[in-house]
């Protein structure tokens, strides 16, 4: 209790009384008595409640856990093959061509590890400012920050970062497999898988696998449209996206195989030297292409197509050829059935289109009893895509003859 000097007697002398009474100071003990009871239980309700938040916390993130490994058995037991179907078409009469390649798939799904960690930690977001909002004292406050800290650390950066990679991946692996179904279907469905890939281009511009079967989808789309604008517009796009593809992916075999072939359907509509010119690029792609992957038969076989073009070249291509390159491209049939051959031993039945050429090489080499054989052999296969339908005109030609 406070006390002043208060001069109670005349002189240099002075005694000190209490400003407050006796009873004035009981009741300030009193309420100060009351204030540290307070505070005492304050503090006990704020370590339950810590201690609460705590196991709250815990639970939470074994529970996303758990949903997460259970989500991830379940896309695990999903997986299963779905027959091969064939749509490797070209597609064109020039020496520069496309052709398209079968894939597995499997339903389209979505990844709900992610969507459930960001669930739980919002709603702990929102529970935390409510809390705040209430008026919780400064140390009520400080308390739920720590817990939530603590919390969090019970999952540390590198699992976080490894659970979103995952994630992502799975994410990225339904996607390929979608676009690999789309593009085996009709017109239709190459429309919707381009608009597919389009649409998630954002998020996976980044991935090789995604950027191929983005420059794929742009060569489906320059065989389905009949507006030669909108062909070269296709081409051209596509033949960008493997451009920037290569300089990060130049190990990638399918970046090259479809780098050559976008270059050939985009010299579909130019002169004779760009064809030509585009000839040397062709070669140089699908060669890089065989020897990154040797056991593709697509390879081989746009390499035969190639082949078999080059070797019935004109006058004025072989002409304009001889002029401006000092090697002009050579190529036989013998050269393209090799090829067409080795198509068969990698794959039986590859295609409707390359059986038919084989006829047509054994014809071109005066074989005409094997040239009928692989014209029976080519009528066995069914008519899955334009070219098979083009190489179906052709034999009924070659019977008439």
């Amino acid at each position: 209790v406070p006390r002043v000097p208060v001069p109670v007697e005349a002189g240099d002398g002075a005694v000190y009384a209490p400003l407050l009474t006796h009873d004035e100071q009981v009741d300030v003990l009193e309420r100060l008595d009351f204030v540290l009871r307070n505070i005492s239980e304050l503090r006990k309700e704020v370590e339950e409640l810590r201690n609460s938040l705590q196991h709250l916390a815990a639970e939470i993130v074994g529970e996303v856990r758990s949903h997460l490994e259970e989500t991830q058995k379940v896309t695990r037991r999903r997986r299963f093959p779905f027959p091969r179907e064939r749509s490797d078409s070209t597609g064109s009469s020039s020496i520069y061509f496309t052709a398209s390649s079968g894939a597995a798939n499997t339903d389209d799904g979505e990844s709900e590890g992610g969507y459930t960690t960001a669930n739980a930690e919002s709603d702990y977001d929102r529970e935390s400012e409510r809390e705040s909002e209430e008026g919780e004292d400064e140390v009520s406050c400080e308390t739920v920050r720590t817990v939530r800290r603590d919390s969090l650390d019970l999952v540390n950066e590198d699992e976080t970062r490894l659970i979103l990679d995952s994630s992502l991946e799975e994410g990225l692996g339904q996607l390929l497999q979608q676009a690999d179904r789309l593009h085996n279907g009709d017109e239709q469905e190459k429309r919707e898988g381009f608009q597919l890939l389009l649409n998630n281009k954002l998020a996976y511009a980044d991935q090789k696998d995604f950027l191929w079967r983005l420059a794929r989808a742009h060569s489906d789309m320059c065989e389905i449209t009949e507006d030669t604008d909108e062909k070269r517009s296709y081409a051209s796009d596509g033949k960008e996206e493997m451009e920037i593809a290569l300089q990060k992916w130049d190990q990638s075999a399918e970046c090259h195989q479809w780098y050559a072939i976008l270059c050939g359907q985009l010299s579909e509509h130019e002169s004779i030297q760009k064809r030509i010119q585009t000839g040397y690029v062709f070669k140089e792609h699908i060669d890089k292409a065989i020897e990154l992957k040797p056991e593709d038969p697509k390879s081989y076989y746009l390499l035969g197509r190639w082949c078999y073009q080059v070797s019935h070249l004109g006058w004025l291509e072989k002409k304009t050829a001889s002029a401006l390159f000092e090697a002009p491209p050579t190529a036989t049939v013998q050269d393209a059935l090799q090829n067409f051959l080795w198509v068969e031993e990698l794959s039986p039945g590859f295609s409707k289109a390359g059986r038919v050429y084989i006829a047509k090489c054994y014809r071109d080499l005066g074989n005409n009893s094997a040239a009928v054989l692989w014209m029976n052999l080519a009528s066995e296969l069914p008519v899955n895509t334009k070219e098979d339908a083009e190489s179906e005109r052709e034999l009924e030609e070659m019977r008439s003859v």
